[in-house]
């Protein structure tokens, strides 16, 4: 058994999809379900007795203790968190509570549980921290890209609240032994994206026929994980990484988002073409940039290919085409989750464990 915190999530739900369909090994699933995480992107886990699911959030210490008490996973790997640098511009307060103070209270309840466990378990258990290349700050155009020895500099709310929990997760481990392993990651993209992010947002408006933001020149160089190939890493740190080590995920696709635009308006100038046979680069609007708009992100995931053996499955090319082509055969979740009702339809789905 493992548990999985945010994993209704983007990334967390596909986590616990792919988890479950290479292993039969149950996973308990705790999300708050904010407003980014979605009960339909499990839909296809109804009635699979391996997925236990609990709305809940890890700032509640007391629902922390008692599922670590009743499921007794051998593993928690941590997705949990604010993630839209937009929003944490705005509102920073949710951003500093989930992130900052919800990794503390996480780590402490884990902390009480794993000093419980007899010998052999606790030798076993790992604690696995999902987090961003955000927390290094930005880089210069020729800079190399970032190491996991890369001094912090995060530039933003969001960034700091996530390099804040990272050096929670080290301290802990320094001070207490816990044994944790942190991933930072490059920007993912794939199935089940919120449509706030650049590219679902991209596809969403593209074919609602509305403008395609893309924040000052668009020159903003961003590295290129697909979804899967990040949850193939992190089974595979969970598996062999470490303890106390981190290691940087990415994908090797440093692509300024104009480019990525345009790449997204080709496939679906092939795939769906507009009625008016215009492509939908007619529809790109440029606006004002962000404050603090980090000009470029770049991973160097040496290590975790030198060490264990990791390498991502997908191109750019690969994935993005199967990217476009799921959110265009799935109109329905775009729907859904965009829908008011979404929010009753959950409380007839689940109660609050």
């Amino acid at each position: 058994m493992i548990l999985v915190t945010g994993g209704a999530g983007f990334i967390g739900a596909n986590f616990v999809l792919d988890w479950l369909s290479v292993h039969d090994e149950p996973v308990v699933n705790l999300d708050k379900l904010t407003y980014a995480g979605n009960l339909h992107n499990l839909a296809s886990l109804q009635g699979d007795a391996r997925h236990v699911f609990v709305q809940g959030d890890i700032g509640d210490s007391a629902l922390l203790t008692e599922l670590l008490q009743k499921h007794r996973p051998r593993a928690v790997v941590n997705f949990a968190a604010e993630s839209h640098v937009d929003r944490s511009i705005h509102g920073p307060e949710d951003f500093i509570q989930t992130n900052i103070v919800g990794s503390f209270r996480l780590l402490e309840a884990v902390r009480a549980y794993w000093n419980g466990l007899d010998a052999t378990p606790k030798q076993d258990f790992r604690f696995l921290h999902v987090s961003t290349d955000e927390v290094y700050g930005s880089l210069d155009a020729q800079a190399p890209a970032f190491t996991e020895e890369h001094l912090y500099q995060p530039n933003s709310p969001y960034s700091a609240s996530k390099a804040a929990s990272d050096h929670l997760v080290r301290a802990w481990h320094h001070t207490y032994g816990l044994p944790v392993l942190t991933t930072n990651c490059s920007n993912n993209y794939g199935p089940l994206h919120f449509p706030e992010k650049l590219i679902p947002l991209m596809i969403v408006n593209a074919l609602a026929g509305k403008p395609l933001p893309i924040y000052g020149d668009g020159m903003q160089v961003r590295d290129w994980l697909y979804v899967k190939d990040h949850c193939s890493a992190i089974r595979r740190v969970l598996e062999a990484g470490r303890l106390g080590e981190t290691y940087n995920v990415g994908g090797w696709n440093e692509k300024p988002n104009v480019d990525i635009v345009h790449h997204v308006c080709s496939l679906l100038d092939e795939l769906r073409p507009r009625a008016d046979g215009q492509s939908y680069r007619e529809q790109i609007s440029y606006v004002k940039d962000r404050p603090g708009h980090d000009r470029r992100y770049a991973i160097d995931a040496r290590k975790l290919e030198r060490e264990l053996g990791w390498k991502p499955a997908e191109t750019f090319e690969s994935g993005i085409r199967k990217t476009v082509q799921w959110y265009l055969e799935n109109p329905q979740w775009v729907a859904q989750v965009q829908s008011g009702a979404y929010r009753d339809w959950v409380q007839t789905q689940y109660a609050n464990a």
